[in-house]
């Protein structure tokens, strides 16, 4: 029978970074990743930082239809921006959502000597709203520290070296800004979809519920909201890159229907310039390392990932090609070539 779960197991970041209790934790933590590939992390020091966030969201998408239109994702080649309800797709359907992304502030400046996909990096585009900027920097500043710990955690919890993916961190992770209406009974607020973007999510959510985690036998897990606490979860760049002992789980968010729901999702960049050739070689030595079942290991050659086709140079264009179907509005805009390219790979 297919180990499962009928719930998403909690772990405390303190008692990962406590000598007495942390075997133990890091045990759990393991089971967690292993098994569900999505954990509560609570006690991370952000507690303050997410109140306060959260806070500031009902006003941030309260400004005006001009004033968020000013930084429309359509002026961004990085997809960086504001984009207004239903103009994101996933699984083909239209998302009930509106949102502001943000990326890692300060990368560098792409210039016609870099790769295409390299324009995924870029600058922000700030709403006009008073500390706006202080608000986003200090989040993703905050939360890219706990992600870098938490990522060395789960090495440690694979029994492999503390430093074993620290090679893999990208420039830029990306943050969002969230809101969704309430809707129809059973609307989607967001489609079923493995993260694509790099190798953590680290997301925080309000006290309304929607979201859920798909179990391996086919059933639908809710994850209620646990105050203070972040929801964690692999993306298929972490998925890729331990050949798929460590899987990224299938979730998606039932749009409310009594109230507004606001989440905040951060998630953590991987390295764009990692090609499949390099990737190959870097999960065969991670697998070897990690001591799982050998019905685990035998997923090393049959990860079902965009990151791990051959249609795509690297993981930059493998996320670049998610981002414009995501986003066919700024894909026609900016890469109207390869818009056309990928939407003919989809109706094949």
């Amino acid at each position: 029978m297919t180990e499962t779960f009928s719930s998403v197991p909690i772990v405390d970041f303190a008692r990962l970074n406590d000598p007495v209790t942390k075997d133990e934790e890091l045990s759990n933590l393991r089971q967690a990743i292993f098994v569900v590939g999505f954990l509560y992390l609570t006690n991370t020091g952000l507690e303050s930082i997410i109140h306060h966030t959260h806070e500031k969201l009902p006003e941030l998408f309260a400004l005006s239809t001009e004033a968020k239109e000013k930084c429309n994702m359509i002026n961004s080649p990085s997809f960086l921006g504001y984009t207004r309800l239903g103009a994101e797709t996933t699984a083909t359907k239209t998302d009930l959502r509106e949102q502001f992304d943000f990326g890692t502030p300060g990368v560098k400046p792409w210039t016609e000597q870099d790769p295409f996909w390299q324009r995924l990096e870029g600058p922000n585009q700030y709403p006009d709203y008073p500390g706006a900027q202080d608000l986003v920097d200090e989040y993703i500043a905050k939360t890219d520290s706990l992600a870098q710990a938490f990522v060395r955690l789960v090495a440690e919890s694979l029994s492999l070296p503390r430093e074993t993916f620290d090679g893999f961190k990208g420039n830029m992770s990306r943050l969002k800004f969230v809101k969704y209406p309430q809707a129809a009974q059973n609307s989607q607020g967001v489609g079923p979809h493995k993260d694509s973007a790099g190798l953590f999510t680290f997301l925080s959510q309000d006290n309304t519920g929607g979201l859920q985690v798909l179990n391996k036998n086919g059933e639908w897990i809710d994850v209620p909201p646990i105050e203070g606490s972040l929801v964690v979860n692999i993306q298929q760049g972490f998925e890729a890159i331990t050949g798929g002992i460590c899987a990224a789980t299938t979730h998606r968010v039932i749009a409310p229907t009594s109230q507004t729901r606001y989440s905040i999702p951060f998630f953590q960049g991987v390295r764009l310039d990692l090609t499949l050739d390099q990737l190959k070689e870097s999960a065969a030595h991670i697998v070897q390392r990690i001591p799982a079942s050998d019905d685990k290991k035998k997923r090393a050659v049959d990860v079902p990932s965009e990151f791990l086709s051959p249609l795509y140079s690297c993981f930059g264009e493998a996320h670049l090609r998610n981002r414009i179907l995501s986003h066919p509005d700024v894909g026609q805009r900016w890469y109207s070539e390869l818009y056309a390219k990928y939407s003919q790979q989809v109706l094949k």
